[in-house]
């Protein structure tokens, strides 16, 4: 299968920079988008959720990644996005409580700039445990 250069640059590092057959990004509008080797030209906004990469041996790896875009420019693929984990780099425990704090503070009355930040927080932590379950798994 063909390939295309993949590049996922978070806002504290670079994630990934190789080689994949495909990527499979949550988008925007509440969907996933796939890319393949010489997709057209475009730019996509990115939600929080789980990109999935085939890399050029045919295996998958996983990333939770925070909003963001995505690029695609002369069969280069560019990601950019807050945040960007593998599996084995998320504290579970530490999500778990993240989620449980955001979950309380949801309940609470609060404005709604509080409310939609409460609700983004909440979104990530619930994003980071589903991704660190996936440490042993196989897409």
């Amino acid at each position: 299968m063909k390939t295309f250069w993949l590049k996922v640059i978070a806002s504290d590092r670079v994630a990934y920079n190789g080689r994949c057959q495909k990527v499979i990004v949550p988008a925007a509008d509440g969907g996933q988008m796939g890319i393949l080797a010489d997709h057209e030209n475009m730019v996509i906004a990115i939600e929080v959720g789980e990109a999935k990469m085939q890399l050029e041996d045919g295996t998958w790896e996983i990333l939770a990644v925070g909003t963001g875009f995505l690029e695609v420019v002369n069969n280069r693929v560019t990601m950019l996005v807050q945040t960007a984990e593998k599996p084995e780099e998320i504290d579970a425990r530490r999500a778990e409580e993240r989620r449980e704090v955001m979950e309380e503070k949801l309940r609470q009355k609060q404005s709604i700039q509080e409310y939609y930040h409460t609700k983004a927080s909440l979104a990530r932590a619930m994003n980071r445990l589903k991704v660190s379950r996936e440490k042993n798994t196989r897409i």
